[in-house]
């Protein structure tokens, strides 16, 4: 590696507060330069569509929102189908941009909204708190399963709907990509959308970054190599897998030992959980043969004491 990243691309609409992010560390520990521009147009599908489905929005307590154009799919819908949302319906926003955006459609302070701060796992955490809620998610026709996934392996209840889709956006009039050092596709309509845009455009020209197996998978259908690769053990995000990279090329640089990078472990409060159930577990048989032993114990005195007190009342007759 020895290509030198100054500008990159970013296949996304910019955040909100980028000085509030992990990319505004980048560009200080760095000094790289990132561009934000979306690669894909959303397109509600038809009602057609919709109703095939056979979704009831009703069956459902609690609704994900992340983003803006869900919230505008969620309530179209509803209008369609001549559905009123009731009050106790609670709604969980990965923004607080997205959960303000609410106020288009309902009375913010008379309903249960929990915004989240950035990121999609942050939200989860939030999610964790509820898990009796029977959850929907309104997403895109192409969306990536990761947030699903991500969902059910928390042993939640949730079900996605298909509100939208995503279609490949003209950008070469945007974008000059001669200046770019490296590009991020997150989907593969990100993947389509590049090929149709920039077609001359190969590894050798510019340093690729993917999210996601079918990202990589659509990449590599147009002979392409992934250089940078996301989540994975040691890069569970797409910003923690560009500082990775980053850090390496800083280290070849300026000469110095390559940076190690840890495996991020996320099972050992499970593993330590299991060990403390088991002793527990141990400790509460242990308590119950006790107890049931002095059970037995009392019970033959009690009988022994009610037979001598017969006995003696025998006598006295």
């Amino acid at each position: 590696m020895t290509k030198k990243i100054k500008n990159i691309l970013i296949s996304q609409p910019a955040p909100a507060k980028l000085e509030n992010t992990k990319y505004q560390d980048l560009i200080e520990k760095y000094e790289v330069n990132f561009t934000f521009n979306k690669f894909f147009d959303l397109k509600s599908i038809s009602n057609q569509e919709y109703r095939a489905q056979r979704i009831n929005l009703l069956d459902y307590t609690a609704v994900i929102m992340t983003s803006t154009f869900a919230v505008d799919n969620y309530f179209h819908f509803a209008g369609v189908e001549r559905l009123a949302i009731p009050h106790t319906m609670k709604f969980f926003c990965i923004t607080d941009t997205v959960a303000n955006y609410l106020q288009k459609y309902i009375q913010y302070r008379k309903r249960k909204i929990f915004p989240g701060k950035i990121t999609f796992e942050d939200l989860v955490e939030i999610i964790m708190k509820h898990p009796e809620e029977k959850f929907l998610l309104p997403c895109a026709e192409d969306a990536r399963l990761d947030n699903l996934k991500l969902l059910e392996n928390k042993g939640l209840d949730v079900t996605k709907v298909i509100m939208y889709r995503s279609v490949p956006k003209v950008v070469n009039d945007q974008i000059d990509i001669k200046n770019f050092d490296m590009v991020v596709l997150y989907t593969p309509i990100g993947v389509k959308t590049f090929v149709e845009n920039f077609p001359e455009t190969t590894n050798e020209d510019i340093i690729f970054a993917v999210f996601g197996n079918t990202t990589r998978a659509a990449l590599r259908r147009k002979k392409i190599k992934a250089d940078i690769s996301a989540p994975t053990l040691r890069a569970p995000s797409m910003i923690m897998a560009i500082e990775h990279y980053l850090a390496i090329l800083q280290a070849e640089e300026n000469g110095e030992k390559k940076p190690v990078i840890p495996v991020i472990r996320r099972d050992d409060g499970k593993k330590k959980k299991k060990k403390t159930t088991k002793k527990t577990a141990t400790k509460k048989t242990t308590a119950k043969k006790t107890t049931t032993k002095k059970a037995t114990t009392a019970k033959k005195t009690t009988k022994t004491t009610a037979t001598k007190s017969e006995t003696v009342e025998a006598k006295q007759e």
